[in-house]
């Protein structure tokens, strides 16, 4: 997410020596540094004093240690979290700040074609929102949630949802390597009917349940498949994953943000 984060900033005009970044691996430093001309820091530095946005794109289990070497420099800044499950009272009580901004974005940002989630602190400002919106804005489209809570409903749905989409794709290719195309040519065939379905449903008034019912004659093709779906569950387990999702999601805060 941050390469995502960091790409549309540069894609914006915004000049390298605006964006600071602190990298404590060398290998992603020097990748950072051949992709985006940008310099980043081992660790925290004295510039950062001067941030208006601090975007936070760490692990939930190394959030809290990320803070303590910087805190004390990062009073006056608005933060923006993309790390899963841990909670804006956690964050605001690491850093000393209530200007706290948690984000689920996923990794069609990296595209421009994100999803994102967002909630807010009541110490967040009307101006905060539009500075936040417009660092993430190239990264696709967003979402303002009106409850933190919603945060774990919206990281099973969307911020995890590119991974079930890249698991039915990759059982399509089989499907259809098994039924005697080349696997390339299943996987183009599989990955433009996500693509093309996907574009139906944003361009259409109809909701998906009506749009799947036009394509499924009784007795066709796709009423078949979609009747050896139904006759093994396959809706109710799906459900069930992304309620999985959404508790792990809760379990994370829990254990990290304590």
């Amino acid at each position: 997410m941050a390469s995502a984060i960091i790409g549309g900033l540069v894609r914006q005009g915004w000049p390298n020596q605006q964006i600071e970044v602190v990298e404590p691996w060398d290998e992603q430093r020097a990748r950072l540094a051949q992709q985006f001309g940008i310099q980043a820091q081992a660790s925290p530095c004295a510039r950062l004093a001067d941030s208006r946005l601090v975007v936070w794109a760490v692990k939930p289990q190394t959030f809290k240690e990320a803070t303590e070497s910087c805190r004390h420099v990062l009073a006056d800044a608005l933060h923006l979290s993309v790390a899963a499950g841990i909670r804006s009272d956690s964050i605001g009580a690491w850093l000393g700040s209530e200007r706290v901004v948690r984000a689920m974005p996923n990794t069609p940002a990296l595209v421009g074609q994100g999803m994102t989630g967002l909630f807010g602190r009541s110490a967040v400002t009307p101006a905060d929102r539009a500075l936040v919106d417009n660092v993430l804005a190239p990264t696709g489209t967003l979402m303002w949630m009106e409850a933190e809570a919603q945060l774990d409903a919206v990281t099973a749905l969307s911020g995890s949802g590119p991974a079930y989409v890249f698991y039915f794709i990759e059982a399509m290719t089989q499907a259809g390597a098994d039924l005697g195309l080349s696997r390339t040519d299943a996987h183009k065939l599989a990955v433009a009917t996500f693509v093309g379905a996907s574009a139906l449903a944003q361009a259409s008034d109809e909701p998906p349940e009506l749009l799947r019912q036009r394509v499924t004659s009784k007795g066709g093709t796709t009423y078949a498949a979609l009747t050896h779906m139904e006759n093994n569950r396959v809706k109710d387990l799906f459900i069930q994953a992304m309620q999985a999702a959404a508790a792990r999601a809760k379990e994370l805060g829990d254990e990290f943000g304590a």
